[in-house]
């Protein structure tokens, strides 16, 4: 397991002598932000400059191939301009499964109302409705299957956020947050994360319905608007 605070003080140690006052922010997402992560996890660093140019990016590649574990390190990197005005139906996810390690994300609270919560869940069901039925005509990848289930807890995340107004970044908690329906789904994931066989075709059929039914609005969202994003 790589020691994730040792390996982030050697991270903003660098970053800071690439960037300097540059940094706008940096986090870390992903099972190490959650404090979850396994021996094969990523670390999904995500690092903020106050703006961001193509030679900006070679030199934070540059950066990163100093960098331990350089084969591990994924994550998201922008100007601050193009985050203040990203998707706020994207900006939802972004910000709430974000551990600050430097700065504050608090400035893109502003765009994240009920609205973004509802088009967060609507997008992401889309998207798993259509990763399901390409995968069960085409791909056919118990890979791609586990990768949809993934995406199926973040659309999960924002369901339960939108029910009750709370956020839930660990899924074993969120598990016991959700409905039935999204219960089933958070379970399959974390029996297929833990070495849980996968039986493609009902898994694959379950998951396509529980899109669907989001797709189709046969959801249970509560019908009254979230009064405040509470972070």
């Amino acid at each position: 397991m790589i020691d994730i605070s040792g390996w982030m003080h050697v991270f903003l140690q660098k970053l800071n002598e690439t960037f300097g006052a540059r940094v706008w922010f940096a986090g870390l997402q992903g099972s190490y932000g959650r404090g979850e992560a396994t021996p094969a996890s990523d670390i999904d660093a995500v690092v903020i400059l106050d703006k961001l140019s193509a030679l900006d990016i070679q030199a934070y590649n540059t950066m990163l191939d100093t960098l331990p574990h350089r084969e591990r390190i994924c994550g998201f990197l922008s100007g601050k301009a193009e985050i203040l005005n990203w998707d706020p139906s994207d900006l939802f996810q972004f910000y709430y499964d974000t551990t600050p390690i430097k700065g504050s994300l608090d400035e893109v609270l502003g765009s994240i109302d009920e609205t973004a919560v509802r088009r967060a869940i609507k997008t992401g069901a889309c998207n798993i409705f259509h990763g399901c039925v390409h995968n069960m005509l085409h791909e056919k990848s118990e890979d791609v299957l586990r990768g949809l289930y993934k995406a199926a807890t973040f659309v999960v995340q924002a369901v339960v956020f939108e029910q009750t107004g709370t956020y839930i970044k660990h899924q074993r908690e969120l598990r016991s947050a959700a409905l039935p329906d999204e219960q089933a789904v958070v379970d399959t994931f974390l029996s297929i994360k833990n070495g849980g066989a996968i039986d493609f075709l009902p898994m694959s059929e379950t998951l396509f319905a529980w899109a669907k039914k989001w797709i189709d609005g046969n959801g249970q969202i509560k019908d009254e608007p979230l009064s405040r994003c509470d972070p």
